[in-house]
């Protein structure tokens, strides 16, 4: 079968399910990844045709499409600042949001006043996509990350492994740690912040198969890991060392507070591209 005519019974398979701009966003993404193909080489070859186990790879990401299985676990594996980073169910799906996080972190990073290397902490890593992504930037930087999970910490040394990356990992779970351990210049956590409440908002494929552990939180205490994390950076950031988030976008006023009741200063929340509050940065005194 020409892949070109493939692509239209892959477009109605799907079209019940997903939106025209997702099932295409679909088709490339598999092209890439199963004939190592973009865009403009099936416009500039269109009669390349598939065998039988082409056809048959190609059938089997269907079928699990239509289960709603995200794309990217289903290859195990997607991009994320520039770098691949392997997935699984043991961690979330890297977000573009988070890539925003990142930048803004790498745009304000400077060199220790002491000399010494920046020391930076990444709590909740998951795929260790931040942590990595700020080694493989900020390569003279000292890059630490903390994950309650062994299988997701697993995924994150391979990550780091993959993209040539020093990131020490360490398995801890941070709401029984009263203490870090050293000084960082910089903490950063995106932990889960999803509200029980919320469950409504979200997609059938992040809630069927993406980790609830790294998800959700009780509507009760919806803060509870800033809390946490933030009573630690009091202790443990540098003098004016910086502690970023990413949050829940209904909860901005609320982490301003939060922060400022334990007397961050140069509190800053910025919005996302979708213009959703999502991510703070404030500095210790």
């Amino acid at each position: 079968m020409l892949l070109k005519n493939y692509r239209s019974q892959f477009a109605q398979e799907l079209a019940s399910d997903f939106d025209e701009k997702e099932i295409e966003s679909f088709f490339y993404i598999i092209l890439e990844a199963f004939h190592q193909m973009k865009r403009i080489d099936l416009a500039l070859d269109p009669m390349i045709e598939m065998d039988a186990i082409q056809l048959y790879q190609w059938e089997t990401v269907l079928a699990q499409l239509r289960e709603h299985k995200p794309i990217q676990y289903i290859l195990g594996e997607t991009e994320f600042y520039g770098l691949p980073f392997y997935v699984n169910e043991n961690t979330l799906i890297p977000r573009p949001e988070t890539e925003e996080l990142v930048a803004w972190i790498l745009s304000n990073a400077t060199a220790s006043k002491s000399g010494l290397p920046l020391k930076i902490l990444d709590i909740g890593t998951g795929s260790g996509c931040i942590a990595v992504s700020l080694a493989k930037n900020c390569p003279d930087a000292k890059v630490y990350a903390i994950d309650v999970s062994e299988k997701a910490l697993a995924t994150a040394q391979k990550n780091a492994d993959r993209n040539q990356a020093e990131v020490t990992f360490l398995q801890k779970n941070i709401l029984e740690t009263e203490d870090l351990g050293q000084q960082f210049d910089i903490i950063v956590s995106n932990p889960p912040y999803v509200r029980h409440l919320e469950k409504a908002e979200i997609r059938r494929n992040v809630l069927e198969y993406e980790p609830h552990l790294a998800l959700f939180v009780e509507d009760t205490d919806a803060l509870l890991f800033y809390r946490k994390i933030t009573e630690l950076a009091s202790r443990n950031l540098s003098e004016n060392g910086q502690l970023y988030f990413e949050i829940n976008q209904y909860l901005g006023k609320e982490m301003v507070g939060l922060l400022e009741h334990h007397n961050f200063k140069n509190i800053e929340l910025r919005k996302d591209m979708y213009g959703n509050d999502r991510m703070t940065l404030a500095v210790k005194p």
